[in-house]
Protein backbone atom coordinates (compact mmCIF):
# COMPACT_ATOMS: atom_id res chain seq x y z
CA UNK A 1 0.00 0.00 0.00
CA UNK A 2 1.45 3.25 -1.15
CA UNK A 3 2.24 5.54 1.87
CA UNK A 4 -0.53 8.85 2.14
CA UNK A 5 -0.02 11.85 1.50
CA UNK A 6 -1.28 12.90 5.04
CA UNK A 7 -0.31 11.41 8.07
CA UNK A 8 -1.87 12.09 11.57
CA UNK A 9 1.63 12.73 12.91
CA UNK A 10 2.01 15.67 10.11
CA UNK A 11 -0.84 16.97 11.80
CA UNK A 12 0.34 17.02 15.23
CA UNK A 13 3.92 18.25 14.12
CA UNK A 14 1.92 21.36 12.58
CA UNK A 15 -0.54 21.74 14.58
CA UNK A 16 0.30 20.14 17.96
CA UNK A 17 1.93 22.65 20.15
CA UNK A 18 -0.81 25.33 19.54
CA UNK A 19 -3.68 22.84 20.52
CA UNK A 20 -1.70 21.48 23.86
CA UNK A 21 -1.02 25.61 24.52
CA UNK A 22 -4.67 26.17 24.48
CA UNK A 23 -5.53 23.31 26.54
CA UNK A 24 -3.15 23.09 28.64
CA UNK A 25 -4.44 21.53 32.07
CA UNK A 26 -7.22 19.43 30.41
CA UNK A 27 -4.56 16.99 28.67
CA UNK A 28 -3.49 14.14 30.68
CA UNK A 29 -0.12 13.05 30.71
CA UNK A 30 -0.66 9.17 28.83
CA UNK A 31 -2.47 11.60 26.28
CA UNK A 32 0.66 13.93 25.80
CA UNK A 33 2.61 10.84 25.79
CA UNK A 34 0.15 9.70 22.87
CA UNK A 35 0.69 12.69 20.93
CA UNK A 36 4.76 13.10 21.48
CA UNK A 37 5.03 8.79 20.03
CA UNK A 38 2.96 9.74 16.89
CA UNK A 39 4.97 12.93 16.20
CA UNK A 40 8.55 11.33 16.84
CA UNK A 41 7.38 7.52 15.23
CA UNK A 42 10.01 6.39 12.69
CA UNK A 43 11.74 9.62 12.67
CA UNK A 44 15.63 10.52 13.99
CA UNK A 45 14.64 11.41 17.62
CA UNK A 46 13.81 7.38 17.88
CA UNK A 47 17.24 6.20 16.63
CA UNK A 48 17.43 4.07 14.06
CA UNK A 49 19.81 1.66 11.69
CA UNK A 50 21.22 1.70 8.40
CA UNK A 51 21.23 -1.17 6.33
CA UNK A 52 24.41 -0.50 3.22
CA UNK A 53 24.84 -2.80 -0.25
CA UNK A 54 28.43 -4.09 0.09
CA UNK A 55 29.09 -3.94 -3.21
CA UNK A 56 27.31 -0.78 -4.46
CA UNK A 57 27.70 1.30 -0.77
CA UNK A 58 24.18 2.36 -1.43
CA UNK A 59 22.58 2.89 2.16
CA UNK A 60 18.98 2.86 3.78
CA UNK A 61 18.39 4.67 6.77
CA UNK A 62 15.31 2.93 8.74
CA UNK A 63 14.24 4.79 12.03
CA UNK A 64 12.91 2.85 14.71
CA UNK A 65 8.74 2.96 15.70
CA UNK A 66 7.43 4.29 18.75
CA UNK A 67 5.13 1.02 19.00
CA UNK A 68 2.29 2.44 20.68
CA UNK A 69 -1.32 0.85 20.31
CA UNK A 70 -2.59 4.78 19.15
CA UNK A 71 -0.18 5.12 16.45
CA UNK A 72 -1.61 4.45 12.96
CA UNK A 73 1.94 3.64 11.38
CA UNK A 74 2.22 0.70 14.37
CA UNK A 75 -0.62 -0.93 14.46
CA UNK A 76 -0.37 -2.91 10.95
CA UNK A 77 2.23 -5.19 11.94
CA UNK A 78 1.12 -5.84 15.36
CA UNK A 79 -2.33 -6.68 14.09
CA UNK A 80 -0.30 -9.60 11.75
CA UNK A 81 1.66 -10.54 14.82
CA UNK A 82 -1.62 -11.27 17.27
CA UNK A 83 -3.46 -12.99 14.26
CA UNK A 84 -0.59 -15.38 13.76
CA UNK A 85 -0.58 -16.28 17.20
CA UNK A 86 -4.13 -17.37 17.29
CA UNK A 87 -4.04 -19.23 14.48
CA UNK A 88 -3.52 -22.28 16.66
CA UNK A 89 -6.60 -21.30 18.79
CA UNK A 90 -9.32 -21.49 16.12
CA UNK A 91 -11.24 -24.71 15.37
CA UNK A 92 -12.52 -26.58 11.74
CA UNK A 93 -15.98 -25.11 12.36
CA UNK A 94 -17.95 -22.37 11.16
CA UNK A 95 -17.78 -19.22 12.94
CA UNK A 96 -20.20 -16.41 13.46
CA UNK A 97 -19.53 -12.51 13.77
CA UNK A 98 -22.40 -11.20 16.77
CA UNK A 99 -22.48 -7.80 17.51
CA UNK A 100 -23.55 -5.84 20.64
CA UNK A 101 -24.67 -2.26 20.89
CA UNK A 102 -25.88 -0.13 23.39
CA UNK A 103 -28.62 2.54 22.83
CA UNK A 104 -27.80 6.08 22.37
CA UNK A 105 -29.45 7.09 25.98
CA UNK A 106 -26.93 4.32 27.45
CA UNK A 107 -23.68 5.22 25.50
CA UNK A 108 -23.85 9.10 27.06
CA UNK A 109 -23.97 7.43 30.42
CA UNK A 110 -21.23 5.62 29.08
CA UNK A 111 -18.79 8.06 28.40
CA UNK A 112 -18.68 9.41 31.78
CA UNK A 113 -18.20 6.25 33.52
CA UNK A 114 -16.04 4.12 31.15
CA UNK A 115 -14.80 1.43 32.84
CA UNK A 116 -18.22 0.40 34.81
CA UNK A 117 -20.26 0.39 31.75
CA UNK A 118 -18.11 -0.99 29.29
CA UNK A 119 -16.89 -4.19 31.74
CA UNK A 120 -20.74 -4.48 32.14
CA UNK A 121 -20.92 -4.82 28.25
CA UNK A 122 -18.77 -7.23 27.84
CA UNK A 123 -20.43 -9.09 30.85
CA UNK A 124 -23.97 -9.04 29.90
CA UNK A 125 -23.36 -9.82 26.43
CA UNK A 126 -20.93 -13.15 27.08
CA UNK A 127 -23.39 -14.07 29.56
CA UNK A 128 -26.22 -13.72 26.93
CA UNK A 129 -24.75 -15.66 24.70
CA UNK A 130 -24.12 -18.43 27.13
CA UNK A 131 -27.53 -18.44 28.43
CA UNK A 132 -28.82 -18.85 24.90
CA UNK A 133 -26.75 -21.07 23.61
CA UNK A 134 -27.05 -23.41 26.37
CA UNK A 135 -31.12 -24.11 26.54
CA UNK A 136 -31.44 -27.00 24.79
CA UNK A 137 -34.36 -25.20 22.91
CA UNK A 138 -32.05 -23.57 20.74
CA UNK A 139 -28.10 -24.83 20.92
CA UNK A 140 -28.01 -26.99 23.96
CA UNK A 141 -24.37 -26.56 24.55
CA UNK A 142 -21.25 -24.87 26.13
CA UNK A 143 -19.72 -22.69 23.49
CA UNK A 144 -16.40 -20.25 23.30
CA UNK A 145 -16.12 -16.75 21.98
CA UNK A 146 -13.59 -14.01 21.63
CA UNK A 147 -15.06 -10.29 22.42
CA UNK A 148 -13.49 -7.40 20.58
CA UNK A 149 -14.70 -3.27 22.47
CA UNK A 150 -15.29 -1.32 19.92
CA UNK A 151 -16.23 2.78 21.14
CA UNK A 152 -16.28 5.03 18.25
CA UNK A 153 -18.37 4.67 14.67
CA UNK A 154 -16.26 5.29 11.19
CA UNK A 155 -17.76 9.14 11.74
CA UNK A 156 -15.61 9.36 15.23
CA UNK A 157 -19.00 10.18 16.87
CA UNK A 158 -19.11 8.14 20.37
CA UNK A 159 -20.61 4.23 19.66
CA UNK A 160 -20.05 1.63 22.33
CA UNK A 161 -20.70 -1.86 20.94
CA UNK A 162 -19.11 -5.26 21.34
CA UNK A 163 -17.93 -7.89 18.47
CA UNK A 164 -18.36 -11.50 19.34
CA UNK A 165 -16.74 -14.20 17.65
CA UNK A 166 -18.36 -17.37 18.35
CA UNK A 167 -17.81 -21.09 16.62
CA UNK A 168 -20.49 -22.31 15.04
CA UNK A 169 -20.95 -24.94 17.69
CA UNK A 170 -19.80 -25.93 21.56
CA UNK A 171 -19.92 -29.26 24.26
CA UNK A 172 -23.09 -30.59 25.92
CA UNK A 173 -22.59 -30.69 29.09
CA UNK A 174 -21.04 -34.06 29.87
CA UNK A 175 -18.52 -32.82 27.16
CA UNK A 176 -18.76 -35.80 24.97
CA UNK A 177 -18.79 -34.58 21.51
CA UNK A 178 -19.50 -31.48 19.69
CA UNK A 179 -23.21 -29.97 19.25
CA UNK A 180 -22.70 -28.14 15.91
CA UNK A 181 -25.70 -25.38 14.98
CA UNK A 182 -28.02 -25.26 12.17
CA UNK A 183 -25.94 -24.45 8.83
CA UNK A 184 -26.02 -20.75 8.49
CA UNK A 185 -27.94 -19.93 11.52
CA UNK A 186 -26.69 -19.73 15.06
CA UNK A 187 -28.81 -18.24 17.45
CA UNK A 188 -31.86 -15.92 16.96
CA UNK A 189 -30.99 -12.16 17.34
CA UNK A 190 -34.66 -11.40 18.53
CA UNK A 191 -34.06 -13.57 21.95
CA UNK A 192 -30.53 -12.62 22.45
CA UNK A 193 -31.48 -8.72 22.23
CA UNK A 194 -34.54 -9.55 25.21
CA UNK A 195 -31.80 -11.52 27.32
CA UNK A 196 -29.10 -8.95 26.66
CA UNK A 197 -31.19 -5.97 27.17
CA UNK A 198 -32.47 -7.63 30.95
CA UNK A 199 -29.03 -8.45 31.69
CA UNK A 200 -27.69 -5.02 30.98
CA UNK A 201 -30.43 -3.21 32.91
CA UNK A 202 -30.14 -5.02 35.72
CA UNK A 203 -26.34 -4.54 35.98
CA UNK A 204 -26.78 -0.35 35.58
CA UNK A 205 -28.86 -0.48 37.96
CA UNK A 206 -26.50 -1.91 40.53
CA UNK A 207 -24.11 0.07 39.42
CA UNK A 208 -26.29 3.01 40.20
CA UNK A 209 -27.58 1.56 43.65
CA UNK A 210 -23.59 0.36 44.80
CA UNK A 211 -22.28 3.99 43.65
CA UNK A 212 -20.33 3.31 41.00
CA UNK A 213 -21.51 5.76 38.76
CA UNK A 214 -21.03 9.46 38.39
CA UNK A 215 -22.25 11.79 36.21
CA UNK A 216 -21.57 15.36 34.85
CA UNK A 217 -22.92 17.79 32.79
CA UNK A 218 -26.62 17.59 31.34
CA UNK A 219 -26.33 14.15 33.01
CA UNK A 220 -25.76 15.37 36.49
CA UNK A 221 -30.09 14.69 37.19
CA UNK A 222 -29.14 10.86 36.73
CA UNK A 223 -27.29 10.89 40.61
CA UNK A 224 -30.88 10.91 42.07
CA UNK A 225 -32.29 6.86 41.94
CA UNK A 226 -36.26 7.97 40.68
CA UNK A 227 -34.63 10.19 37.63
CA UNK A 228 -32.41 7.91 36.85
CA UNK A 229 -35.39 4.57 36.78
CA UNK A 230 -37.41 7.18 34.71
CA UNK A 231 -34.15 7.28 32.29
CA UNK A 232 -34.65 3.46 31.53
CA UNK A 233 -37.45 3.02 31.80
CA UNK A 234 -38.28 3.94 27.98
CA UNK A 235 -35.82 1.82 27.00
CA UNK A 236 -37.21 -1.38 28.90
CA UNK A 237 -39.61 -1.70 26.00
CA UNK A 238 -37.27 -0.51 23.10
CA UNK A 239 -35.49 -2.68 20.53
CA UNK A 240 -31.82 -3.35 21.38
CA UNK A 241 -29.42 -3.70 18.25
CA UNK A 242 -28.39 -7.07 18.74
CA UNK A 243 -27.68 -9.13 14.92
CA UNK A 244 -25.45 -11.90 13.67
CA UNK A 245 -23.50 -11.56 10.57
CA UNK A 246 -23.16 -14.18 7.98
CA UNK A 247 -20.74 -16.87 8.68
CA UNK A 248 -16.81 -15.97 7.53
CA UNK A 249 -15.73 -17.96 4.64
CA UNK A 250 -12.64 -19.54 7.36
CA UNK A 251 -10.51 -19.29 10.19
CA UNK A 252 -8.49 -17.20 8.84
CA UNK A 253 -10.80 -15.09 7.63
CA UNK A 254 -12.03 -14.71 10.91
CA UNK A 255 -9.13 -13.99 12.73
CA UNK A 256 -7.91 -11.48 9.75
CA UNK A 257 -11.16 -9.61 10.67
CA UNK A 258 -10.83 -9.39 14.43
CA UNK A 259 -7.24 -8.49 14.26
CA UNK A 260 -8.27 -5.17 12.62
CA UNK A 261 -10.76 -4.63 15.58
CA UNK A 262 -8.38 -5.38 18.09
CA UNK A 263 -5.42 -3.00 16.87
CA UNK A 264 -7.43 -0.24 15.40
CA UNK A 265 -6.78 2.88 16.01
CA UNK A 266 -9.12 5.93 16.10
CA UNK A 267 -8.61 6.98 12.15
CA UNK A 268 -5.68 5.84 10.02
CA UNK A 269 -3.74 7.57 7.83
CA UNK A 270 -5.27 6.36 5.01
CA UNK A 271 -8.79 7.75 5.76
CA UNK A 272 -7.10 11.63 6.46
CA UNK A 273 -7.95 13.80 3.00
CA UNK A 274 -6.94 17.38 4.53
CA UNK A 275 -6.12 19.52 7.31
CA UNK A 276 -5.74 23.23 8.52
CA UNK A 277 -5.59 25.21 11.82
CA UNK A 278 -9.34 24.97 12.10
CA UNK A 279 -10.51 21.19 10.22
CA UNK A 280 -9.06 17.77 9.53
CA UNK A 281 -11.35 16.10 6.76
CA UNK A 282 -11.72 12.70 6.63
CA UNK A 283 -13.51 9.81 4.56
CA UNK A 284 -16.03 7.91 6.76
CA UNK A 285 -19.00 5.26 5.90
CA UNK A 286 -22.50 5.84 6.32
CA UNK A 287 -24.15 2.79 8.21
CA UNK A 288 -27.13 4.02 7.41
Amino acid sequence: MPRPRLEVADIFRAHGPVYRREHAGHLNLPQLKVMSAIENCRTAALGGHVAACTKCDHQHIAYNSCRNRHCPKCQGATAKDWMQARIEDLLPVEYFHVVFTLPAQIADIAFQNKAEVYGLLFKASAQTLLTIAADPKHLGARIGMTSVLHTWGSAMTHHPHVHVIVPGGGLPPDGSRWVACRPGFFLPVKVLSRLFRRLFLEGLIRLHKTGKLAFFGKLAGLADPDAFASHLAPLRKASWVVYAKLPFGGPEAVLAYLSRYTHRVAISNHRLVSADADTVAFRWKDYR
